[in-house]
């Protein structure tokens, strides 16, 4: 018999009969093999690709900080974390040590290197995406967060090592941050107003302005993070007992949430939508996604054109907070499930006017005591 006949005969012999049951065929391991990195969210994948072009291959670094990255439960958490670790990493590199391997000393020597360092900024007039370390040293802020990253790494090390690793960022001393001082400044209601017209009717590019005016009422009428606005998709807009409502698949913290949208914030977001039912509900020319860094762009624009001080769009949410909370009959606890804090101290942090001068209570104290010293100067009793 030839192998063609024997093969033939093989396969034949095989096939179950009739009186058999039919199993379904079992998978083999190549159809069961799956790469795990396909599952990792973006901020994981980018911090993969950007270590494995500093390390060759087969150095589990890479894997492990990506994979750490993928382990924090928000993308803001993954982002901020994924971005204080090229910093950690950065230093670590260029005194010729390798990640895995610090220990205090070094560790210790990364906080004063935070501290004294000069960050990168954009050389002026340079070529497109060209960078100096000549900008003011790293903020209280991002030094904290820089060193809370790599401390977050090395307690995952220990987590998925087979033997105990001791964190060589324990005993670092961190900046100490006041939870209720930001130096985003604040704009008052007029000066809201101010900033919403320069969008709808004098931002520079007359193409983009119904975006952008119906990108700062979300924002503000909603009490919005950006990033839930910028993930937000059309799809997920709806009708609920009454109420137009956006409804967000992830807040900070966990969790989805409907949030009513005003008539103004809804006219003017249908017409920038103008018919469109499907994709990123603000989106580019195109109909990408639009990041972060475009509306930063956005807002630094209309706030010269305006003639406010600049910022970016975090500020927002505590200007929102700030003008509710000012309100007459205003309700904390409202506002407080309204801007999605589990925590009404959270709440207080947002508020600046705890903060303006104009709300000192010693004015009220200088005044009763002025009219009691006028009292007894006209009764002559002083």
């Amino acid at each position: 018999m030839s192998t063609t006949d024997a093969s033939i005969t093989s396969a034949a012999d095989s096939v179950p009969s009739s009186t058999e049951p039919v199993r379904a065929p079992r998978p083999t391991l190549s159809t069961l093999r799956r790469d795990p990195r396909a599952l990792w969210p973006e901020h994981a994948r980018k911090l993969y690709d950007h270590l494995v072009g500093l390390y060759c291959e087969d150095d589990a670094m890479p894997t492990l900080a990506a994979s750490w990255i993928a382990h924090q439960r928000s993308a803001n958490t993954q982002k901020s974390y994924a971005r204080g670790f090229r910093i950690f990493e950065e230093f670590v590199r260029e005194h010729g040590a390798h990640p895995l391997k610090v220990k205090f000393g070094l560790a210790d020597t990364f906080r004063l290197y935070l501290e004294q360092t000069p960050t990168w900024v954009r050389v002026k007039g340079g070529r497109r995406g060209e960078m100096v370390r000549a900008g003011k040293p790293y903020s209280d802020a991002s030094r904290a967060n820089a060193l809370s990253a790599a401390s977050s790494f090395f307690a995952y090390l220990d987590v998925v090592s087979d033997e105990p690793l001791k964190n060589p960022f324990d005993a670092v001393q961190r900046p100490v941050i006041d939870p209720d001082y930001s130096p985003t400044p604040g704009y008052t209601e007029d000066e809201w107003a101010k900033l919403l017209v320069t969008a709808r009717d004098h931002h520079r590019a007359e193409a983009y302005r119904k975006r952008a005016y119906a990108l700062l009422l979300m924002l503000y009428f909603c009490c919005l993070r950006i990033d839930s606005l910028l993930n937000a998709k059309v799809e997920d807009l709806g009708y609920d007992q009454g109420h137009r409502v956006l409804l967000l698949e992830k807040v900070k913290g966990g969790g989805r949430r409907k949030k009513p949208i005003p008539p103004m914030a809804w006219d003017a977001l249908q017409d920038y939508l103008n018919g469109r039912t499907t994709g990123w509900l603000f989106c580019t020319a195109s109909g990408g996604q639009l990041d972060e860094p475009a509306v930063w762009r956005l807002l630094q624009s209309l706030a010269k054109r305006a003639g406010l001080p600049l910022r970016g769009p975090h500020g927002t949410k505590s200007d929102a907070i700030t003008h509710a909370l000012s309100k007459k009959d205003a309700r904390p606890d409202k506002i407080q499930r309204w801007a999605d804090h589990k925590d009404s101290r959270t709440t207080q942090r947002y508020n600046r006017r705890k903060e303006l001068l104009d709300d000192s209570p010693g004015y009220a104290l200088a005044t009763d005591v002025a009219d009691a010293d006028a009292d007894a100067l006209e009764h002559g009793t002083a």
